[in-house]
């Protein structure tokens, strides 16, 4: 079965959430039908422990932070997903970015 689209997902600090999202939208994710920088969003707690060799955006290195993030989620078509990621990424202020990328099946292959 080929994936004509994708979900790609990520988490971001609220004050980076409006950028990332624009960014996505401009390389050409959530397109659904007639409409254009289609997301879902929804807001968590992110966890992590950088090491000493970190230069984390948000925190310090051995000390354990607990950020405010929101999730976004746009889908794409498989064909432009390296230039959407390659957005998100270069918009997105962490180091190391969580990127979750699903294969999405249309309809009309049920």
């Amino acid at each position: 079965m080929e994936f004509k689209r994708v979900k790609i997902s990520t988490t971001v600090p609220l004050d980076h959430a409006d950028k990332v999202r624009d960014a996505l939208g401009r390389a050409g994710a959530g397109r659904v039908g007639d409409y254009g920088f289609c997301s879902f969003s929804s807001i968590g707690q992110g966890r992590f422990l950088p090491n000493d060799q970190a230069n984390p955006h948000i925190g310090e290195a051995g000390t354990l932070e607990t950020v405010e993030e929101e999730h976004i989620e746009v889908v794409c078509d498989r064909t432009i997903a390296k230039q959407v990621i390659q957005a998100l990424k270069d918009s997105h202020p962490y180091e190391e970015v969580i990127i979750d990328i699903v294969p999405l099946i249309d309809e009309d292959q049920l």
